[in-house]
């Protein structure tokens, strides 16, 4: 995304289709003030430029089964050959999200399991038998509060307040 500038008719349509990615062009076109031609071309530009990776369907992991919820930090002991570790964390299914991060933690991970004895599973006998991998600190969530997608600000916005 190297240089290219957001307006404010960017930023509305980004806000809209963060909201509902399956809202249909004609009607972000009417929210917008612009042609439907319009929006259809600046979501390819917008797609072009890297600022919309893609869109993809949300499942609700309770309604697979997968009732737990764990953020797993992951020490290593060669912090240098994270990579090597975040390849094989790829293909274990349970993680979900990983991440490089600061701190005594090298990597971040949250990860779905069907129970508790399956999350122990994935712990003992998968993540922690990864090459460099020297221990793990596991949190079950008890609940997910909210979730949402990355906040854009609308045109609209001037200042921040305390309800976004």
């Amino acid at each position: 995304m190297s240089g290219y500038q957001l307006d404010q008719i960017d930023r509305k349509i980004l806000s809209l289709l963060a909201n509902d990615a399956r809202k249909p062009f004609l009607e972000i076109a009417r929210e917008c003030g612009v042609s439907g031609a319009a929006i259809h071309q600046r979501v390819h530009k917008l797609e072009r430029n890297g600022v919309i990776t893609g869109s993809r369907l949300m499942v609700k992991p309770s309604a697979l089964g997968l009732n737990v919820c764990a953020y797993i930090n992951v020490f290593l002991s060669e912090d240098n050959k994270y990579q090597e570790v975040v390849n094989e964390l790829k293909h274990i299914s349970e993680v979900v999200e990983c991440h490089f991060v600061t701190g005594k933690a090298a990597l971040f991970l949250k990860v779905y399991c069907l129970n508790n004895e399956h999350l122990m599973n994935v712990l003992l006998n998968t993540i922690q038998r990864i090459p460099y991998v020297m221990s793990t600190d596991t949190m079950i969530s008890l609940n997910e509060a909210f979730e949402r997608q990355v906040w854009v600000k609308d045109f609209q916005d001037t200042t921040l307040s305390s309800n976004s």
